[in-house]
């Protein structure tokens, strides 16, 4: 597929933080990871499994324990922060402090590397930064002022900043975190369209997992101190998603790619048919706190006559016209499936 060099590379990498007074903190050990160009990599993993730092520790933020990152074929920490900033770029969480400045002017200081101290820009470096305004979309909000504009337009405008700096790698920390539904699937398209066009390597964290399964061509899971990592759907049916993201109460469902929460006591409906009444109507199930599962069901719900939903419960048979009908239907049968239990 991809034979280029990595733009990225980690051997025997070890992260965490040094205590001058007691043992070192290791938040994970033995990492040997690839970013390859033209990918977009999604960094996924519980709270607390050490994402933050291992993309500190990648963007030179912070000091690895032991091991080495490969940028570009040369060791990072070997690189002044100059050509460092040349080779890789990073958008933070944290909303920027640009005062009165524009979003042209935003986007221009992804040049700083480039200029000297006067900060002027050469012909050069304006038409890169014009092509990075157009490359986001972002030409109707250069003109105005970064303080005017929301947050999905802020966002755009950071990352058009970093593709003005002309990294091979881009790195993002929760880039869709204070963004609405559908900014959060702009900004993972645009990404993901950007890693592929202009062959850079995109490794973003995210919580988002929905949203990483559909958009990432690789994630890297991160838990218990080990990142495993691979395309979204081998992660899935090798079931190393689900058991980076276990714990007490929550399942994920490997037929529709999701997570619900385990209630106690559930109970088991069998639905019949296919097609959009079948998945929405087995989303409602679930998110009542029912369990579908044809085996041992209590209830069968038929979804296969369109806009009529059968309930069957001890061979008696009820017609719902609407999957909130069905609902509450179910809910008013709770004593007698409660008999089942």
């Amino acid at each position: 597929m991809n034979k280029q060099k990595p733009a990225l590379q980690t051997l025997n990498l070890t992260i965490g933080y040094r205590n001058p007074r007691q043992s070192d903190v290791v938040i994970a050990d033995d990492l040997n990871l690839t970013l390859q160009r033209g990918t977009l990599v999604g960094l996924l993993g519980p709270n607390g499994a050490g994402k933050s730092t291992l993309l500190r520790t990648l963007a030179g933020m912070q000091k690895s324990l032991s091991g080495d990152v490969i940028l570009s074929g040369m060791q990072a920490n070997q690189i002044s922060a100059q050509d460092l900033a040349k080779k890789l770029s990073v958008v933070l969480t944290d909303r920027p402090n640009i005062g009165l400045m524009n979003g042209y002017a935003l986007v221009a200081l992804g040049r700083y590397p480039y200029t000297s101290w006067t900060g002027k820009l050469s012909d050069y470096d304006e038409a890169m930064v014009r092509w990075a305004v157009d490359a986001v979309n972002a030409g109707d909000i250069a003109d105005k002022p970064v303080l005017e504009l929301s947050d999905g337009q802020r966002q755009k405008l950071m990352i058009a900043r970093a593709l003005a700096q002309e990294t091979d790698v881009i790195m993002l920390d929760e880039p869709t975190a204070f963004l609405d539904l559908p900014r959060r699937v702009e900004v993972m398209q645009l990404l993901k369209a950007l890693a592929h066009v202009t062959n850079r390597a995109i490794l973003l964290s995210t919580h988002d997992l929905d949203l990483a399964l559909r958009s990432c061509d690789t994630l890297w899971l991160m838990a218990n101190g080990q990142v495993r990592t691979g395309a979204p759907e081998d992660l899935v049916l090798s079931d190393a998603f689900e058991a980076t993201f276990q714990s007490d109460g929550l399942i994920f469902n490997k037929q529709t790619g999701t997570f619900s929460i385990a209630l106690p006591q559930q109970i088991p409906i069998a639905v019949k048919g296919d097609g959009i009444a079948y998945t929405w109507t087995c989303r409602a199930l679930e998110r009542a706190g029912y369990v579908i599962d044809p085996t041992s069901a209590v209830a069968e719900v038929d979804t296969q006559q369109a806009n009529v939903w059968y309930l069957t419960v001890d061979s008696q048979t009820t017609t719902s016209l609407s999957i909130e009908h069905l609902l509450k239907t179910l809910q008013d049968m709770d004593l007698k499936v409660k008999h089942y239990d």
